[in-house]
């Protein structure tokens, strides 16, 4: 079984771990209503997608 031979030190574990990071989401508006939504997704705020009522929303 491979076991490592010498401790990583930490700033070498740190350099392996710098590209996880959290990333902003891509955030698109409404064409209906003009609030900002997820690409690809329904619109919370008024239940549009792709110009059409998908679901309905209580206000």
């Amino acid at each position: 079984m491979a076991v490592p031979k010498r401790k990583v030190s930490r700033t070498r574990r740190d350099k392996r771990r710098t590209h996880w990071k959290a990333k902003m989401p891509a955030i698109s508006t409404c064409p209906n209503c003009l609030q900002p939504k997820l690409p690809h997704r329904v619109c919370k705020y008024c239940g549009y997608y792709k110009g059409e009522t998908v679901i309905e929303v209580e206000e």
